[in-house]
């Protein structure tokens, strides 16, 4: 359910640019691009730490050139022109989707033509271009095109080990051979990337390692056999339909066996790692080898996630080491901030141990451990750790839950945190920085203003000189007159919650307003930022039509308000969540005589469609009309990994499963309600919508419904969908909302 809130927050900043417009229309947001934010880069730091490069349209050839600049003087070098990726008969060049330079940087990795896998694009074609002789290689030339995945050069820069139909191969760029290292793939076998589940709730997509020698590989291997198969149907793309199966575990079912072996990488036998557990009923997270060793770390969560095993493993002689195990009452996270210190003696661990999110040294044998970034304050992420500096540099706000900052913490657990960004930009900042720590692509936007990206130096955070700022786009959003959105607190007696509030065009205090409450509300997001935010024009058109729009954070979620704040809402999904929502928003009834409370709506996507329907369903009273999108209906139905990590085992808890499933309060029901999902959305099923609507039939209670065929968890594939979406929303929000019978 996370994917659709980065979909909504990065929708409009992705859509293309199209014609300019002078006023806010939906056409505009949702279909010709009018506001889209323009980039800087991507960049990349160069490994001299002195200079970055970027990736720039190249007008005579078309494609992009590879360029360099040095961050002291701004002097630019085109690194590897466009002209120089143009394959052989071909007459343009690559499109490049990402791109790697080998240790010794003669040569270059590039990633075109790219497909989806389940919910990214990681597969395409892989070219090497050798930058001494100018000759440019598809490597996998006797694999289906575009199947390959992940693809990385050796140690030394002579090999290319890359994953493709569920196997695993190395390549030799000198004489083209190409060796296979797995050939069991396929099936219910994966080799070296993973099923569904794993890539959506633990980030895992690249599934095999080089050894620091380069003489090995280390991969998993996931066995998808008794796990529950999904189908999706696609009734629209031929005159039969089409069911389309994925191995799907389920709240409660079979998981995949995943396993972890090493393999030479020139072929032969594999050897597997015995790591204790049942495999169908853990999660291998993370494996990763220690530098200059023959050592893998390996992090095994236990299927309830409040357990962390790390392991050492030696692909030589297979022997396994227990040497940290991370207990939590609650579940844990899996983080990637591990760093190794001290010629390899010791590595950087996050933990939320004392109540806070921090980061450790912990030493090789897990013996010792020390809390290097002291306080009462969450470390948001890591931006740089620097040994040689002495200093760790992350994001925080302990003063401000909404807004985020760069501070810096020495490796020694000394001292105090340190604000490094400047006091004068209030929101949120996000850095990009070189790996000594002496510059750093900073990022800076709030709620108001779009991202303004700056080269800065450090410690001093001197701006060295601005790369974008977004003057057109800040001009034209300026000529519309957007009302400011404004952030305030609820205090609902035993916690203050964050929230914020756009009113409308034209507010007179006098008059009487409906009011659309924006909820999220799970463990996996935050709707109370002070960012620009893709759903900020969707909720300022609206309030431009007349309604006042609120968003509350309620307790449980991710924001950096500590363990206890984040942890309160395990095993009661749904529950919590919603009493806060109903809470806060009596309170602000109190607070504000300007809101009409007979036309108050709720709206909602994914986590959110399912907190719309809790709030509808149990507190009827207060939410006269609410509008569902892409839901869970019953939490038994949502993936394993993502609902038994928050509710606990079924099993343990089938309560809270129950009371926390918006389906079993459907008859609770006075409102009006829309529901609104992708027949194609292979997160959460279209199945939660149609059991909804069998509940809805059964209890007598009439509602609105749109189903759009063959559309996914964000509902914007195929031509239209984005505008037509809104267009409904908005139509429905005017007829059952703004029209009801005023206070």
């Amino acid at each position: 359910m996370r994917s659709i809130l980065l979909f909504l927050l990065c929708f409009i900043a992705l859509a293309p640019t199209r014609a300019q417009e002078t006023s806010l229309t939906l056409p505009g947001i949702f279909k010709n691009g009018a506001y889209v934010q323009q980039r800087f880069g991507p960049v990349r730091w160069m490994k001299d730490n002195k200079s970055y490069s970027s990736l720039e349209p190249n007008p005579q050839y078309g494609g992009r050139d590879i360029v360099r600049y040095d961050a002291r003087t701004g002097s630019r070098e085109v690194v590897v022109a466009a002209n120089r990726l143009i394959p052989p008969g071909q007459t343009g060049p690559l499109s490049i989707a990402d791109y790697v330079w080998s240790e010794d940087n003669a040569r270059l990795l590039v990633f075109t033509n790219t497909q989806r896998v389940w919910r990214y694009n990681t597969r395409g074609d892989y070219w090497v271009l050798d930058l001494a002789t100018g000759k440019l290689s598809r490597l996998g030339r006797s694999l289906e095109t575009s199947s390959l995945q992940f693809a990385k050069f050796s140690p030394d820069g002579t090999r290319v080990a890359y994953s493709s139909g569920w196997n695993v191969y190395v390549e030799d760029l000198a004489s083209g051979t190409i060796t296979a290292l797995t050939h069991d793939g396929g099936g219910n076998i994966i080799n070296g990337t993973f099923d569904w589940v794993y890539e959506e709730e633990l980030d895992c997509r690249d599934g095999f390692r080089w050894s620091p020698d380069g003489k090995y590989i280390a991969y998993w291997q996931s066995d998808t056999k008794g796990t529950g198969t999904f189908y999706l149907i696609n009734n629209i793309d031929s005159i039969y339909s089409r069911p389309i199966p994925f191995p799907y575990p389920k709240v409660g079912t079979t998981l995949s066996a995943v396993k972890i072996g090493v393999v030479p990488a020139e072929g032969g036998v594999t050897k597997w790692f015995d790591v204790p557990g049942d495999p169908r009923d853990h999660y291998l997270a993370r494996m990763d080898f220690i530098p200059g060793s023959t050592q893998v770390m390996i992090q095994q969560l236990n299927r309830p996630q409040n357990t962390n095993k790390v392991w050492t493993g030696d692909i030589l002689t297979m022997q396994l080491s227990n040497i940290l195990t991370d207990k939590d009452s609650a579940f844990l996270d899996v983080h990637d901030n591990i760093k190794w210190l001290d010629k390899d003696r010791y590595f950087t661990w996050t933990s939320e141990e004392d109540g806070w999110l921090h980061l450790y040294k912990v030493s090789r044998d897990g013996k010792e451990k020390q809390l290097i970034t002291n306080g009462s304050f969450d470390v948001v992420s890591i931006s740089c750790i620097d040994p040689a500096g002495g200093y760790v540099y992350y994001i925080a706000s302990p003063e401000n839950y909404t807004q985020r900052y760069l501070y810096r913490s020495r490796l020694d657990g000394k001292g105090v945190a340190q604000r490094v960004t400047p006091a004068g930009e209030a929101g949120q900042h996000s850095y990009q920085l070189s790996a000594d720590a002496r510059w750093g692509i900073q990022t800076f936007n709030n709620a108001s203003t779009p991202d303004k990206i700056s080269l800065i130096s450090l410690p001093d955070h001197k701006e060295i000189r601005v790369l974008e700022d977004n003057k057109a786009l800040k001009e034209k959003v300026a000529r519309l007159h957007l009302t400011q959105k404004e952030f305030f607190k609820v205090d609902i007696g035993d916690v203050v919650l964050d929230a914020w509030m756009i009113k409308p065009a034209g507010f007179e205090p006098s008059r009487k307003y409906p009011l659309v409450f924006y909820v999220y509300g799970e463990p996996a997001g935050s709707t109370v930022q002070d960012a620009w935010m893709g759903e900020d024009l969707w909720h300022q058109y609206l309030s431009q039509q007349g309604y006042v729009v609120i968003s509350i954070d309620n307790r449980g979620t991710k924001v950096p308000r500590g363990r206890a704040w984040r942890k309160s809402i395990y095993g009661q999904i749904g529950l919590l969540a919603s009493q806060d929502q109903s809470r806060a928003a009596l309170k602000i009834f109190n607070l504000y005589p300007f809101i009409d409370t007979a036309r108050v709506g709720i709206w909602g996507w994914s986590g959110g469609g399912q907190m719309t329907l809790n709030c509808m369903f149990r507190y009827p009273d207060i939410y006269k009309t609410g509008l569902a999108v892409s839901f869970v209906s019953d939490q038994r139905l949502y993936d394993a990994t993502y609902q038994e990590r928050y509710m606990g085992l079924l099993k343990d808890n089938p309560k809270g499963y129950h009371d926390g499933s918006p389906l079993y309060f459907a008859a609770g029901l006075k409102g009006r309600l829309m529901i609104i999902h992708g027949t194609g959305d292979d997160n959460v099923h279209y199945q939660s919508f149609e059991m909804l609507v069998n509940e809805l039939i059964r209890n007598n209670k009439l509602f609105d419904m749109m189903s759009y065929p063959m559309r996914s968890h964000g509902i914007y594939e195929r031509e239209n969908t984005s505008l037509h979406l809104r267009e409904t929303m908005e139509r429905y929000w005017k007829n059952n909302l703004y029209n009801l019978p005023h206070q």
